[in-house]
């Protein structure tokens, strides 16, 4: 419990009763969370815990911090309790409706960036479709690293856009995003220069298997890709064929073990390999993690 003095609560006190809590229950990262729970429901950061750890925490901010631990030991993620999630040094805005942008995403969004060099896309006007946008994390990041470029962000859902729409004014590039409710290339006309995407991708078989954080609290519609986890890639590559101009680039995010599969079914539709960028590009753990290839 933390040490009170009359009906105060100390901060770092608090910080200490919800490691207790977390650790008890056996969440991994107990001491992080704990920190980013209460210092969310005290309105303080992480300066304000190592220089004012001894200030008093108001009643109403106590019973939100331990709100928001019950919630945790739950096995509700922390950007879920928060509502935001840190993508590409930019926080963004998430919800139950929009998929919680993962640090391997962040892979897709340098595999862009490599191709800008290669095709000069920071030189003139760049116009980029990201299907099923959540968030809008993706295409928010390309346009904020990209200052020529626009773009338009598709979601069949509309909550889910609602939530891109928010944070593409979030970080000042709202006059350069357009949302668009749709089923992925279903009724959109190009064309575009690039048509980015993080698909649902894992096999139907596989969901129940999932970590409780994901399964229990990611939109379903936006991990299930099927009974081979490929649908939506049959789906976009052969739209996205039709969307890009000559010389446009398809970049795809993939699951374990989908690069060369997902690569086929590009060849299949007409993309092609260009030899001054590998085709397959790896994440940070040494996984591959993208694939992108040209329409010719």
């Amino acid at each position: 419990m933390p040490v009170a003095v009359g009906e105060r609560v100390i901060l770092r006190d608090l910080v200490a009763r919800a490691r207790s809590e977390l650790e008890a229950a056996g969440v991994r990262d107990a001491h992080l969370d704990a920190r980013l729970l209460v210092c969310a429901a005290a309105d303080a950061d992480h300066a304000d815990l190592i220089a004012r750890g001894d200030r008093t925490v108001p009643g109403g901010a106590e019973s939100l911090a331990l709100e928001f631990v019950a919630r945790r030991v739950g096995g509700e993620p922390v950007s879920r309790i928060l509502g935001r999630r840190e993508f590409w040094s930019l926080q963004f805005e998430i919800t139950p409706a929009t998929l919680d942008p993962r640090a391997d995403t962040e892979t897709a969004v340098q595999a862009v960036l490599d191709l800008a060099v290669v095709s000069n896309w920071r030189e003139r006007p760049l116009r980029i479709c990201d299907l099923g946008t959540g968030s809008g994390c993706l295409l928010i990041a390309l346009l904020r690293e990209l200052a020529t470029a626009s773009g338009v962000g598709v979601d069949i859902s509309g909550d889910a856009l609602a939530v891109a729409r928010r944070n593409a004014a979030a970080h000042d590039v709202a006059g350069r995003a357009e949302f668009v409710q749709a089923d992925w290339t279903r009724g959109l006309t190009g064309p575009f220069d690039l048509v980015v995407a993080n698909p649902p991708y894992i096999p139907s078989r596989n969901i129940a298997a999932l970590d409780r954080e994901v399964r229990d609290h990611d939109p379903g519609v936006a991990l299930d890709g099927g009974p081979d986890g490929l649908n939506a890639y049959r789906v976009i590559v052969e739209g996205a064929r039709r969307l890009l101009a000559e010389d446009g680039w398809l970049v795809l995010e993939v699951g374990a073990g989908q690069a060369d599969t997902v690569r086929g079914l590009m060849t299949d539709a007409g993309f092609a390999a260009d030899r001054r960028v590998p085709s397959v590009v790896r994440d940070l753990a040494g996984r591959e993690r993208c694939v992108r290839a040209v329409s010719r």
